[in-house]
């Protein structure tokens, strides 16, 4: 689901959003310009889409789709391990974003 289907079919979502410019991967391989992006419903907290943006997203795309049809909450993926310093670990580390616990970047909790 993109942002624009949500708002057609009146669906309440959030959007976390991690700039790779805040990834250490991206910094050592000198492309920062990317970004990782979920849309969780915020009453469930359930992964409705993704969004990945930057070199090798082709390769992180898969991790997005398992979390959707399987029908995950955003802790689900925030929770799991992910190599580091991985441009896969921007999957969890937007679902860090959407719970305000990003290190890298500053969002603050949600109350």
């Amino acid at each position: 689901m993109t942002e624009e289907q949500a708002k057609r079919e009146n669906r309440q979502v959030e959007v976390a959003i991690y700039p790779w410019a805040a990834s250490g991967r991206a910094i050592a391989i000198g492309r920062t310009e990317g970004l990782t992006k979920w849309l969780v419903e915020p009453e469930t907290e359930r992964v409705l889409g993704c969004g990945i943006v930057g070199p090798g997203a082709g390769e992180l795309i898969g991790e997005a789709v398992l979390a959707i049809e399987m029908r995950c909450e955003i802790r689900d993926v925030t929770d799991s391990v992910h190599a580091h310093p991985t441009l896969s670990e921007t999957l969890m580390n937007a679902g860090e974003v959407f719970f305000g616990t990003a290190t890298e970047i500053y969002k603050p909790k949600k109350r």
